[in-house]
């Protein structure tokens, strides 16, 4: 013979197991100045780190700054996003050797991050964004500065570097400024990893190199990348630098100004780059124009001129009227 529970105690039951659930269902987290890592990351009891709020966090949700103050550095192994509002500053400054955000996540994880202040204040051997693994990344609205190049592995802004899978990345409306090496950095150490990605309304100045594209170290894969609506200014190196590795490359640069630099715009090896509506201007050497296949294509609408030495060997014209 079964006993059967009252309907209220049944009802009282459930609800308490759904208030439970809800209360370890955390798809939005919060952390403030005034925080405590040992708060539930609630916005009436938010955390004190980003690095508490984003283990705590469900993945694929979101951690908020409620407002402005200095968060800690992060390590990231799932998709998250975090962001804080505008007129909020979310810092974050490494400790000595280590990175503001290191992303170590899944094959299928998407990684955004928004309105951040990474800040290097000249820690040594450290970086800003170093993605090593995921499926996309996107940074808007991001200030990455002053990360020093020691001579070892610092001085990078935002370093990209999947070494497997298919894989996207996106940086928009960011300032990569005064780092020592370089302030974007697409780099990956091995593979052959099948990347799309999009810099697009970025500031590059003050770095070693402005943007870097460099998959040398690759053993294949393919890379399309489009740098637009950007400028590239008073980096000591190149404002960009495109070179190939073993597998596809395709580059666009299209209504980019690169001014004051070493070099205005570099490109090497077999490297496919596709010039168009941008202005090179005040640098040592405007177009640097190395790619061995003849493969550094303009399209007659660009303004190439005021630099010590504009072009050291002439563009591909074979496509200016399609």
């Amino acid at each position: 013979m079964r006993t059967q529970l009252p309907i209220t105690l049944l009802a009282t039951a459930l609800a308490c197991t759904l208030a439970s659930t809800a209360a370890h269902a955390r798809a939005r987290v919060f952390v403030a100045s005034y925080g405590n890592d040992a708060n539930p990351c609630t916005f009436g009891s938010p955390c004190k780190t980003f690095q508490q709020a984003v283990n705590v966090v469900d993945a694929g949700g979101e951690v908020t700054a409620i407002d402005s103050a200095g968060f800690g550095p992060i390590s990231i192994s799932k998709a998250v996003t975090i962001t804080s509002p505008d007129g909020v500053e979310a810092g974050i400054v490494p400790t000595a050797g280590g990175d503001a955000i290191d992303i170590n996540a899944g094959a299928t994880d998407a990684i955004v991050l928004r309105g951040l202040t990474l800040n290097g204040a000249g820690v040594a051997a450290s970086n800003g964004i170093v993605f090593n693994s995921g499926a996309a990344l996107t940074v808007t609205n991001c200030l990455v500065q002053n990360f020093p190049d020691t001579g070892g592995n610092g001085g990078f802004g935002i370093l990209i570097r999947p070494t497997t899978g298919t894989v996207t990345f996106a940086v928009t409306n960011t300032m990569v400024a005064n780092n020592g090496a370089i302030g974007i950095y697409y780099s990956p150490p091995s593979g052959s990893p099948d990347v799309q990605g999009v810099i697009d309304r970025v500031v590059a100045t003050g770095n070693g190199y402005g943007i870097a594209i460099f998959p040398v170290a690759t053993s294949g894969g393919s890379l399309t990348a489009t740098i637009s609506n950007s400028i590239a200014n008073n980096n000591t190196k190149s404002g960009i630098f495109a070179q190939s590795g073993p597998g596809p490359f395709k580059l666009t640069i299209d209504n980019m100004n690169s001014s004051s630099n070493g070099t205005g715009v570099l490109g090497t090896a077999h490297a496919n780059v596709l010039l168009s509506r941008s202005v090179v201007t005040g640098n040592g050497t405007g177009i640097d124009n190395s790619t061995s296949q003849n493969t550094f294509y303009t399209y007659g609408n660009n303004l190439i001129d005021f630099n010590t030495t504009n072009i050291t060997s002439p563009l591909n014209t074979t496509h200016a009227l399609q």
